[in-house]
């Protein structure tokens, strides 16, 4: 999912490492534009670039209201470019007199998710604000049921640090939807601070194996026929802070599977239920397509998924996006562009990452 590029990436990684190293290599851009009296010709498109995404991926909100936000003089875009099209953004106003800005619009286009566009996103509009905008070191928004778990991730919380007469009557109220904030350290360097928590991280573990660092006797219990030993009986175990496994780490597990079982279930029903589903429902019959598994060595279809996804063998969502992209890239590598397959794949995909948004498992509002 994250291309040639992901394969330097360690898996402790920071969620957004890739979208820095895209941002480095000069892949992807990021630009603060709105629509003003000298607004550029470019500036022009990607504000109808970025309403397009935002119309795209929050089918809940009106298309003329997206537009004449996105286009009021008042509201300012990040935009997120990628091979010089608009992929991404936040919309946002900000207020001055108030110290505070409202993000209006948050969204990366489904084709492009779960690759940590949203969280970079969100941590240049922090710089932005830090560096351009002095004193506004506050955000509020209105997140619905499915962005809440974005905007968590992104440091918000319902405990809102803005007076509430300071915001009451300055920005609107939508129904059914959790007002929540987010305060700003101007200290923070946002857009590289996971990259640096990771780094101090392996500082205080190397510090850490310096100061346990020590040559221990060996085992000679072996010798005397003895099987086996408690792990913790090895000589110098303990001093590197290892402890017995405990029944939390299995329960937290569980917990897991438990907790993505029902948005899964409910994603594979919708798909399976999709009007062109129809080439994916079954696994491709080898008597019908002779030379399928010749070309195709990790196949995936709707009916093993659910398999899969009821016998809960999934315990994060990565690897059940894993195994649902299987199912639209071998789609497109056996068939070709001109093929009704080709282009059900295309419709189901779009539909899934869509699906993923609405449950709250991807980036975006």
């Amino acid at each position: 999912m994250l291309g040639p590029e992901a394969a330097n990436l360690s898996s402790q990684s920071a969620r957004d490492e890739a979208a820095r190293q895209e941002e480095r290599q000069g892949l992807i851009e990021f630009h603060v534009v709105a629509n003003c009296a000298n607004a550029s010709r470019q500036i022009l498109t990607w504000l109808v670039e970025i309403q397009n995404v935002f119309a795209r991926q929050l089918p809940r909100m009106p298309r003329d209201y997206i537009a004449r936000l996105v286009f009021d003089t008042r509201h300012r875009t990040l935009a997120l470019v990628k091979e010089g099209r608009v992929i991404g953004g936040i919309c946002f106003r900000m207020f001055p007199s108030q110290r505070f800005t409202e993000i209006v619009f948050c969204a990366v286009t489904s084709n492009e998710q779960v690759k940590g566009y949203g969280t970079h996103l969100m941590n240049h509009l922090k710089e932005y604000h830090i560096k351009q905008a002095h004193s506004m070191y506050h955000f509020l928004t209105y997140a619905d049921e499915y962005a809440i778990g974005y905007f968590k991730k992104q440091g918000f919380s319902k405990e809102i640090k803005v007076p509430r007469s300071g915001y009451v009557g300055y920005i609107k109220d939508y129904e059914g939807a959790t007002l929540m904030g987010c305060e700003l350290n101007p200290r923070i360097p946002y857009t590289e601070f996971s990259n640096i928590i990771r780094k101090q991280k392996e500082k205080l573990i190397e510090k850490k194996q310096q100061q346990i660092s020590q040559v221990m006797p060996g085992l000679t219990c072996f010798k005397d026929g003895v099987r086996q030993i408690p792990i913790e009986s090895i000589p110098g175990i303990m001093n590197t802070g290892w402890k017995p496994n405990s029944d939390g780490k299995r329960k937290e597990i569980v917990e897991s599977v438990e907790s993505l079982f029902a948005p899964l279930k409910a994603i594979v029903q919708s798909m399976r239920s999709h009007s062109s589903a129809w080439p994916f429902l079954e696994p491709v019959k080898k008597s019908e397509v002779p030379n399928y598994y010749d070309v195709i060595k990790s196949p995936m279809d709707l009916k093993t998924l659910n398999e899969q996804v009821r016998s809960k063998q999934y315990s994060t969502k990565a690897q059940f996006v894993t195994d649902a992209q299987k199912i639209f890239d071998n789609c497109r590598i056996f068939n070709s562009p001109e093929s009704d397959y080709f282009k059900c794949a295309n419709t189901m995909e779009n539909f899934f990452y869509n699906k993923l948004r609405d449950h709250g498992l991807v980036d975006g509002r």
